[in-house]
């Protein structure tokens, strides 16, 4: 008989609720791999915990010590350093672990351009883009309108590299042209795009679970609530609420771009011309995919099934009834940070059928040891006013 044992990687929010989804599903072998700095390391619902240096070679010996006492590895990527180093090591490990992306086309799927690529080609709406690859191509992006959003093409931890920049006038172009210069000797990339009007309460996602043979076999559509620090952060608040638009497109991405494992595709709606537009693809758990687990939709155990060889349950999301997922912390901060806050939080936080990202009373030492922070957090607001 297979013995399958389910590896996640990296120990923060979405890490704990991939853990808890799994355990609540009725999978017990359930161990954690990352880079120290871990919530979900204090888990009381995970069979072991190690601590890697940030390379692949690190995770590959891992996941070998965790070989001698399972067949196989069901691992489940958290970040995009994950997909990364999974890919290098792909040839030592395909024989003993699932692996959770299409590995043919996992780079290329990853440059946000190639994402905006296929959108052209496979008719998804996306926002006016160009590739930066040199120092010249700052000029394509002085005809756009004003602000205009940067984003590296493909995340990477060598050097440090901001998460987004906007780019306001074209003094602000000229201001940064000398940095970017530094960025494109060091072989980066990026892709700047429009910004499309509206705040972070107009961005919606299809999430899906593709098999091996290219099958969705689960999907659901959501909207984030908020966002935090600002318009342009990471998750803190969700529902379960978007339209069919979203979940059409989503579908069209994931079979148009042959990918696999657990993807979403993030669009925000555009006022302009009422259409959901691409922001990016990504090929991993979320902070905020528990509000698909909430509305019946198990990805993470779907995922598991397959790779124990087992045909998912399919699951229909019902919209009828509406989830909010919160992440406290992120709206403590975002309350104390962001001016006119609190019709989000209280909208967020205090309607019906809402559930928390991080608090879960049978599991409580995750929370607890998130606190810190959140005060640490409060502190430094207060200090800069």
């Amino acid at each position: 008989m297979e013995n399958i044992s389910c590896i996640v990687l990296g120990g923060y929010v979405n890490s704990f609720n991939v853990i808890r989804e799994l355990y609540d599903s009725g999978v017990r072998d359930i161990a954690l791999i990352d880079y120290g700095k871990s919530i979900a390391k204090k888990s009381n619902r995970i069979t072991s915990y190690s601590v890697i240096a940030k390379n692949s070679t690190d995770l590959l010996n891992s996941l070998l010590d965790h070989k001698k006492t399972s067949n196989k590895l069901v691992v489940f990527p958290t970040d995009d350093s994950h997909l990364r180093f999974l890919n290098e090591i792909y040839d030592q490990i395909k024989g003993f672990v699932y692996i959770p992306f299409n590995n043919d086309t996992l780079l290329q799927s990853l440059d946000k351009f190639h994402q905006y690529h296929m959108c052209e080609e496979l008719g998804v709406p996306y926002p006016k883009t160009v590739n930066l690859t040199k120092f010249e191509d700052f000029e394509k992006i002085r005809s756009f309108d004003f602000p205009i959003l940067i984003k590296p093409n493909i995340k990477n931890d060598s050097l440090s590299v901001f998460r987004t920049m906007v780019l306001n006038s074209e003094g602000d172009i000229d201001i940064n042209q000398e940095k970017f210069s530094i960025f494109f000797d060091n072989k980066f990339t990026f892709v700047a795009s429009e910004l499309i009007p509206g705040d972070d309460t107009n961005i919606f996602a299809y999430t899906g679970f593709v098999n091996k043979t290219g099958t969705i076999m689960n999907e659901w559509i959501g909207k984030k609530l908020t966002q935090y620090p600002d318009n342009y952060g990471v998750f803190s608040s969700a529902s379960n609420q978007a339209p069919v638009a979203v979940l059409d497109q989503g579908r069209r991405l994931l079979e148009g771009m042959n990918l696999r494992g657990i993807c979403e595709p993030e669009f925000k709606y555009d006022q302009r011309d009422q259409k959901y537009k691409l922001m990016e693809i990504n090929l991993r758990s979320m902070m905020w995919h528990r509000v698909g687990f909430l509305d019946g939709i198990a990805l993470h155990k779907s995922m598991y099934d397959d790779a124990a060889g087992n045909t998912p349950k399919t699951n229909i999301q019902n919209q009828n009834k509406r989830i909010h997922l919160v992440y406290l912390k992120h709206e403590i901060l975002n309350l104390c940070a962001r001016r006119g806050y609190w019709k989000h939080f209280k909208y967020n936080v205090f309607s019906n059928n809402v559930s928390f990202a991080l608090f879960d009373k049978k599991d409580l030492k995750p929370f607890l040891y998130d606190l810190p922070s959140l005060l640490k957090g409060i502190l430094k607001i207060c200090l800069k006013r």
